[in-house]
């Protein structure tokens, strides 16, 4: 393998560091596009998510991917390479491998067991697709993650460990927007679910996300009116949801009214200013708002939370709120782990088996070359021999050099397989005398970018 990650993610980098690297998905398709005059990275993939930027490549060389992905990554963010250096990690083959199934399961998430990654993984993959930025190694790898992840979620229950970055704002926001006047530490064991059902909430954005905050809170028997700077895909939201949809130009009416205020728009700066909410403030005659915004860079001023009954959540909070409740998932965190290690195993021993395919082709080919050129010489010192007789000792000959070349390739492909299986590969080179340059041609076709096998 020649897998290779760079990035940085919540577990790395404070919130503002991301909110510096958030990247959209133009500025995703643009790193892919240079990957097309790359040097040492062969194909890419990348992951863009509010908590997370990852880099994955096919690479030929380390150390010159290393550099190129660390210029790519400070070039389209806008960020000195020096001041991101800090917050990077670096995975190499199997531990690339391992780290991307461990993203696609949940495990890497703010929120533990959070479905939504495999979706945002799966679109980052159909992008490097479409950008013809993938090749083999990345196609057979984001797969292979894509089914790990799918197989995380339905043999375990790490979907009902791990809750969702709205359904723990949402806990968190809760006790303090209930119309009912619940306050907090008085809620006596209801569920958030209880304490907000019959209010109301503006939806701002209707991405991924925004559905997704939709969808939970209409299950909890809140109203929804969705925003959105494209009028279509606001009323296709609250049409899902039995809610209504609004222009952007009616958020600080929708304000004066709604109970909470969930922003996830991707935009790059600030979508609700500290003034608009200060203004409707003074009109709620006290009654709290509660924000959750799920954005990055932020789309709430975050100043806000000074204004007397406006309580905020932000990813920061969030991220404190899933520590706390860390030790509830372990089990299921554990159930996961081990689909992981058996799945990273797995991948790593098929391809290593695959490594070792082109030194097997290339010595059956020479094997074949002999073989040709014996049977010539024969034809040329016995041109007699019938076409009968003829076809049955070359028949014969193959027979031989196949019997011989059986064993020997089958277990190689076998050794191969294992931890140190290169050394077999090495010794079944040097035993042949095999030309370096035959094997590389058999390989080199695996590694050509948008070979879709």
């Amino acid at each position: 393998m020649s897998v290779l990650v760079m990035g940085l993610s919540h577990r790395s980098a404070p919130v503002e560091a991301l909110e510096d690297v958030a990247l959209g998905s133009d500025a995703a398709a643009k790193i892919l596009d240079e990957v097309h005059t790359a040097s040492h990275i062969c194909e890419a993939v990348v992951v863009a998510t509010c908590n997370r930027l990852e880099l994955y490549a096919d690479v030929a060389t380390f150390h010159g991917a290393v550099e190129e992905a660390g210029a790519m990554l400070s070039s389209h963010t806008g960020v000195p390479l020096e001041l991101l250096t800090p917050y990077l990690y670096v995975h190499y083959d199997e531990r690339a491998v391992s780290h991307l199934f461990h993203v696609v399961s949940g495990l890497d998430s703010m929120v533990v067991g959070e479905t939504q990654i495999l979706g945002q993984v799966r679109e980052a993959f159909r992008l490097a697709q479409t950008s013809g930025a993938t090749g083999r190694v990345l196609s057979e790898l984001f797969q292979s993650a894509l089914r790990v992840g799918k197989r995380a979620h339905a043999e375990t229950d790490i979907d009902t460990a791990g809750r969702s970055l709205v359904t723990v704002g949402m806990a968190t926001l809760a006790p303090a927007i209930a119309p009912d006047g619940w306050a907090i530490g008085q809620v006596d064991g209801r569920s958030w679910r209880d304490l907000v059902s019959g209010s109301r909430a503006l939806v701002v954005g209707a991405g991924s996300m925004s559905a997704l905050a939709a969808s939970t809170l209409a299950d909890a028997g809140v109203e929804v009116v969705v925003a959105n700077r494209t009028p279509e895909h606001a009323e296709r939201l609250a049409s899902s949801v039995n809610g209504r949809a609004v222009p952007m130009s009616r958020v600080p009416a929708e304000l004066d009214q709604v109970d909470v205020l969930i922003s996830c728009t991707g935009a790059t700066g600030v979508v609700i200013p500290y003034d608009l909410v200060e203004e409707a403030v003074t009109r709620r005659d006290g009654r709290p708002l509660g924000i959750l915004d799920l954005a990055l860079p932020h789309d709430v001023d975050a100043s806000v939370v000074e204004l007397p009954g406006v309580v905020l959540a932000d990813l920061s909070t969030l991220a404190e709120a899933q520590d706390a409740d860390g030790g509830v998932v372990a089990d299921h965190v554990e159930d996961v782990r081990a689909i992981v290690v058996d799945e990273v195993s797995a991948y790593a021993t098929a391809r290593r088996s695959e490594r070792v395919a082109p030194t097997v082709v290339a010595l059956r080919t020479m094997a074949d070359d002999v073989v040709e050129a014996e049977l010539s010489r024969m034809e040329g010192r016995l041109p007699d021999l019938d076409e009968r007789t003829r076809a049955e000792v070359s028949a014969t000959v193959r027979r031989v050099v196949d019997k011989l070349l059986h064993s020997p390739t089958v277990r190689v492909k076998e050794l191969a397989a294992q931890p140190d299986g290169a050394s077999y590969e090495t010794a079944l080179r040097e035993l042949f005398a095999l030309d370096h340059r035959a094997i590389e041609a058999v390989a080199k076709p695996d590694r050509k970018r948008g070979d879709q096998e």
